[in-house]
């Protein structure tokens, strides 16, 4: 503190005072000398001197206040300049880190059984086709190509609104699009079978394959839903139920065909159509969805709603994603970061549904019309569809032993799933799509090679096995490839070129096959070699990567 000095060798008439304030360097402000008068002049002096003293003092604070960060004031150190306090940001997380921290649990074991039930029904429609067709066949004496159109006119709808659906999909909502959609393709397939012709009976299968489009969303959303660790494993295993589906429609068709006719066979095939609408009020819209949608609050609720039933904990902060406003925008699915794989898609798409469906027909149609180079055939399998003299067509239904063999082929469908998970796993996406397409256009072409029935059955048996693995890898592929912002409407694009490929199959495996079993089977050869070669010049592979919510 300041402090006053006297000295002496003064006059004796002043009273000099020295202010003499030291500071924390060791520097003294100043040394000044006031004479000060005595009496009453004096007093007045002091107190000028006094009032000098605290303006110096006041200044030596202010000074001290700038040149330090501390200072001395009344024996304490106090802080002048407090440095600023770090400011933390607040926490936040995506949807992926939420899906990914909240795990596998209750909810996805729902999930799973719920969306796969969808794949039962979608499966029964189409599977319909080939118990069916010696059916109409018989009853409206229809030639071989009208019976193949009425698979043309399914895949027709499923095309047309394949990309509808997946444009919906996008811009509203995926659940909305899957509930809408088993709920036409349910409707539609009931009036089938009050068909009165032919031509309405097309018709109808048409407004069906439109309905089932809308179906195949359920994979988009089921895939938004699954950790990225789990995909591999789950995706695969959904294959279950479409062997369930094909199962159950071909065990009506042992069962209640003879008895109650193929009408009944259809209205019977709807009931799991209609369960399966009551089960979708369990499952919520994707949270993936209503992020890029802007509904933040939604997938919050719906991500915490997950938590719950899996019980697990949602991670730290808030949930924060940018807003997308070009969601189901084609150009970006032809774009440069997105056209080589949407254009390669297409086509491994086309040929996935090419080779799936023309073997399902190619199988119904080598049992009904007994075209097979079978060494042991029995009397019911040596009788031809038609005899060359006359050109007539025989009405020939599936005996037992034809339904027993595509019951054999439907378990194809899933035997190999192990092998498929493996190769999912090791190999990846791409080269898993390369080796079961070259392995499937092999067995196409032994086919063509006379074997006992046994051994068909077992060659049937493997290419279902085959082709149905591939067309796994290629939905699973293209549900990872593609952003949030257009997952739907990618999906939709890809179903709707897998189409054209079920539109075409049919007057190959139906048509041509009466002509040259050789000649029916080679296109599926030759399509499925190109398809090995465009799938490994794929340039993304996306084993083991996060969703993308936008590009």
């Amino acid at each position: 503190m300041p402090q006053l000095l006297s000295t002496h060798n003064l006059q004796p008439n002043l009273s000099p005072v020295a202010l003499l304030s030291p500071t924390h360097t060791g520097r003294y402000l100043s040394i000044s000398t006031i004479p000060v008068s005595m009496g009453s002049v004096g007093r007045q002096r002091r107190s000028s001197m006094k009032t000098q003293l605290v303006s110096a003092i006041q200044l030596e604070e202010v000074e001290m206040e700038v040149n330090n960060p501390h200072q001395e004031v009344n024996g304490l150190y106090q802080e002048v300049n407090k440095p600023h306090q770090e400011v933390k940001e607040p926490q936040t997380y995506s949807v992926e880190e939420a899906v990914e921290t909240i795990g596998f649990g209750r909810f996805h074991i729902l999930l799973f059984i719920i969306m796969g039930s969808a794949s039962i029904a979608e499966a029964m429609e189409i599977m319909l086709l080939a118990v069916v067709s010696p059916e109409i066949r018989c009853e409206w004496h229809l030639d071989d190509w009208e019976v193949a159109l009425v698979s043309t006119m399914v895949f027709a709808g499923f095309m047309v609104c394949g990309v509808l659906s997946g444009y919906v999909a996008d811009r509203y909502g995926r659940w909305k699009v899957v509930f809408g959609g088993s709920l036409w393709a349910a409707y539609f397939s009931l009036l089938t079978s009050f068909s009165p012709s032919y031509g309405w009976f097309i018709f109808l299968r048409l407004m069906v394959g439109c309905g089932v489009a809308g179906c195949s969303q359920g994979f988009v959303l089921k895939t938004e839903f699954i950790p990225a660790s789990y995909r591999s494993y789950l995706l695969p295993l959904a294959s279950i139920f479409w062997m369930v589906g094909s199962m159950l429609i071909i065990l009506l068709g042992m069962t209640v065909v003879p008895t109650l006719g193929w009408r009944w066979m259809i209205r019977l095939s709807v009931i799991p159509s209609v369960i399966l609408l009551l089960l979708f009020q369990l499952i919520p819209e994707s949270a993936r969805y209503n992020v890029s949608a802007g509904n933040v609050q939604a997938a919050v609720e719906t991500l915490q709603r997950i938590a719950r039933m899996n019980r697990a904990s949602m991670p730290p902060g808030s949930l924060v994603e940018p807003v997308v406003k070009d969601r189901g925008s084609w150009r970006l699915l032809v774009s440069p970061a997105f056209r080589r794989t949407s254009l390669l898609l297409w086509y491994s798409w086309f040929v996935a549904s090419f080779s799936y469906y023309g073997s399902v027909l190619s199988s119904s149609e080598l049992l009904e019309k007994n075209l097979l180079c079978v060494t042991d055939a029995d009397a019911e399998h040596q009788q031809k569809h038609s005899h060359p003299e006359d050109g007539l067509c025989y009405c020939i239904p599936f005996g037992f032993s034809d339904y027993q063999t595509l019951l054999i082929s439907c378990l194809g469908e899933v035997a190999l799933i192990p092998l498929n998970i493996f190769l999912l796993n090791v190999f990846g996406r791409k080269l898993s799509m390369v080796l079961l397409e070259l392995m499937a256009a092999l067995f196409f072409m032994l086919v063509n090679i006379c074997s006992t029935m046994f051994g068909f059955t077992i060659l049937l048996f493997l290419i279902r096995s085959l082709v149905s693995m591939n067309f796994n890898v290629v939905y699973i592929y293209t549900a990872e490839v593609y952003p949030t912002e257009v997952r739907s409407l990618g999906m939709g694009f890809c179903t709707s070129f897998s189409r054209i490929g079920g539109m075409i199959a049919p007057f190959i495996a139906q048509v041509l096959m009466s002509h040259s079993v050789i000649l029916a089977l080679l296109p599926f050869t030759v399509a499925c070699v190109l398809c090995a070669v465009g799938a490994f010049l794929l340039p993304i592979e996306t084993k083991g990567r996060a969703l993308l919510q936008s590009s």
